[in-house]
């Protein structure tokens, strides 16, 4: 077992950056946010080190349930399949998820929101959540988990004023579960289970 919770360390340094990024100037602040995001225009331009530092920077810091969340299903993802695996998993999340709503927003997004600020943890997240499904008891638990967590992020996508974030919040938790069906095809029983 690692002895240094990865999850912790990540969740805990985009959190101190937020801190910090709440001390700078408007006009750092703004931007140091636009350099990092992987909004339409920055990825159109092919600004794709954006992939992985969005991913590094949160607009203001995480309220404290989301902060111990997060690190919570990080912290277990490390626990049952290890920090590589939970590193891999966030950031083919992330970037899966981003490209997806980047193809979807390409040629169709007004002005505003091809410039709007896309930065975060919450993709990652998803996917990782998404992912973790696997750990669970095969059957009708495993199941249960999945179309649950798929309709609690489909539900914000079918009301009005959904947001981009919206659709991507639910693609990357469609290609975390998209994950786990792949891990359970791979592996059969051999994953760690939640007990």
């Amino acid at each position: 077992m690692n002895p240094i919770p990865w999850g912790a360390v990540y969740a805990g340094g985009v959190q101190l950056g937020a801190y910090a990024l709440e001390r700078t100037g408007e006009a750092e602040r703004e931007r140091l946010l636009r350099d990092c995001s992987t909004n339409v225009d920055n990825l159109a331009a092919g600004r794709w080190e954006t992939l992985l530092s969005s991913a590094l920077v949160v607009e203001e810091p995480m309220p404290l349930p989301y902060a111990l969340l997060l690190v919570a299903v990080l912290g277990y993802a490390e626990y049952a399949y290890g920090a590589w695996w939970t590193a891999a998993v966030f950031l083919f999340g992330h970037a899966a998820a981003t490209l997806l709503v980047y193809g979807a927003l390409r040629g169709t997004a007004d002005r505003r929101t091809r410039r709007a600020v896309d930065v975060g943890t919450s993709y990652g997240f998803n996917t990782v959540l998404g992912a973790l499904t696997s750990a669970l008891p095969r059957g009708a638990v495993r199941t249960a988990a999945r179309v649950g967590l798929l309709a609690l992020a489909a539900a914000p996508v079918v009301r009005r004023g959904r947001t981009f974030t919206d659709a991507g919040h639910l693609a990357a938790l469609g290609v975390g579960i998209g994950a786990s069906l792949a891990f359970d095809c791979l592996s059969g029983a051999k994953h760690q289970k939640i007990t």
